[in-house]
C-alpha cells in the first residue's frame, strides 16, 4: 500500500524538459502518492528517448520503480524535444488548474511544478504571468515566491516586473503583506517558531541614509517598526551586497529581497542544481523546480533532475508539516 501526502505533479511542456525529468523521476523512490497530469504519450516518447522503463498506471494505482500514476491531459500537436508549440499551452495550463483545484479540495496534499516557457503560453493568446501569480489567483489568496537551497533562502517582495517599475510597486501594503506571509508560512510549513527575517534595502547602501534612495525611510523602516512591536524578528534594511556574506546569514533564517534579480542570482550561485522555489501564502504546499525549459537540453539525456527530486521531497517533508500543525 502507498504512503506519504498526495502529490499532483505538472510537469510542465511538451517540448521542455519536463516530461523526461518526470521519467527519471520514476526510477526513483520519493515516499509519496504521486500523480502526473500530462498526456501519457509524451511521457512514453521521453522514456524511450532515456531508453528507460515506463508504464503509465491510472491515477491512484499502486505505483513501483519505472511507473506514474497519470491524469491524461492530451496535447492536441506532436511533442518535439528542443520545441514549444504554443498550441499546446491550453493543456499545461489546465493541467495546472487541475492540480490547484485539487489540492484546493483535498484530492491532494500539496503540488509540484515542472518549468512552463511564459512566451509560449502568450502566444497561445493566454495571458500568463507565471504559474505563482496563477494559483494565487484561483485560491483567491495573496502568495510570496521563496527560493531555497540546503542553506538558504530568498523570498521576494515583488516578482516579475520590469525593473524601471518596482519602486512604483514597492508600497507600504505589499511590503507589510509579504513580511507577513513569510513569517506565518516559516512558522506553519517550516516548523520556525520565531523565524528570522533579513530585509534588503531597495537602493545600494540600503540608501545611505537617504542619499541614494528614500524607500528605505519612507516605505520600509516604518512597516519594520511597527511589525517589531508586534514581536517580529527583522534585520535591517540591509545592503545587498554584504548581505549574503556568511556571518550576517547566520543571524537569518531567510532573506526577504525587493526585487527578483536582487537575490536570486546568489542563491542560484550557491546551489543551483539542489535550489526550488515554493509559493508561501496558499492553503496547501507548492514547490517549482528552480529552472527554466532547457529546451537546448531537451532530448539529449543531459538534464539533471536534481531539483524536481528536491521539490517532490521538500514538498511531501511540508505536507507533512502541514497536516502536524
Amino acid at each position: 500500500m502507498a504512503v506519504g501526502p498526495r502529490l499532483a505533479l505538472v510537469p510542465g511542456e511538451p517540448g521542455s524538459i519536463g516530461p523526461e525529468l518526470c521519467v527519471r523521476l520514476a526510477q526513483r523512490g520519493h515516499g509519496c502518492r504521486l500523480t502526473v497530469l500530462a498526456d501519457p504519450e509524451h511521457l512514453y516518447a521521453a522514456a524511450q528517448a532515456l531508453n528507460l522503463p515506463l508504464r503509465c498506471k491510472a491515477a491512484g494505482d499502486e505505483c513501483a520503480a519505472g511507473e506514474l500514476a497519470v491524469i491524461p491531459f492530451r496535447a492536441p500537436m506532436p511533442m518535439h524535444p528542443g520545441h514549444l508549440v504554443p498550441a499546446n499551452s491550453a493543456q499545461v495550463i489546465a493541467a495546472l488548474q487541475r492540480a490547484g483545484q485539487g489540492c484546493l479540495q483535498g484530492e491532494f496534499d500539496g503540488m509540484v511544478t515542472g518549468p512552463v516557457h511564459k512566451a509560449a503560453v502568450n502566444a497561445a493568446g493566454i495571458a500568463y504571468v507565471g504559474t505563482t501569480e496563477l494559483l494565487a489567483e484561483q485560491a483567491g489568496v495573496p502568495v510570496v515566491m521563496m527560493l531555497a537551497t540546503e542553506s538558504l533562502r530568498v523570498a521576494l517582495v515583488t516578482t516579475h516586473l520590469p525593473l524601471r517599475e518596482v519602486p512604483d510597486a514597492l508600497s507600504p501594503a505589499l511590503f507589510e503583506r509579504t513580511l507577513r506571509i513569510v513569517r506565518d508560512d516559516l512558522r506553519r510549513r517550516f516548523g520556525l517558531i520565531e523565524p528570522r527575517l533579513g530585509v534588503l534595502g531597495l537602493n545600494p547602501h540600503a540608501g545611505e541614509d537617504g542619499v541614494l534612495g528614500r524607500e528605505e525611510i519612507d516605505i520600509m523602516i516604518p512597516v519594520m517598526e511597527k511589525l517589531r512591536a508586534e514581536g517580529f524578528q527583522l534585520q535591517g534594511p540591509l545592503p545587498a551586497d554584504t548581505a549574503f556574506i556568511p556571518a550576517r546569514l547566520a543571524q537569518c533564517d531567510v532573506i526577504v529581497a525587493m526585487y527578483h534579480d536582487q537575490g536570486l542570482p546568489v542563491l542560484k550561485y550557491s546551489g543551483f542544481d539542489n535550489a526550488v522555489n515554493i509559493t508561501l501564502g496558499l492553503p496547501y504546499p507548492r514547490v517549482a523546480v528552480d529552472h527554466g525549459t532547457a529546451l537546448d537540453l531537451a532530448g539529449t539525456g543531459r538534464a539533471s533532475d536534481e531539483s524536481l527530486w528536491q521539490a517532490v521531497r521538500l514538498c511531501r517533508k511540508l505536507a507533512l508539516q502541514g497536516a502536524t500543525a
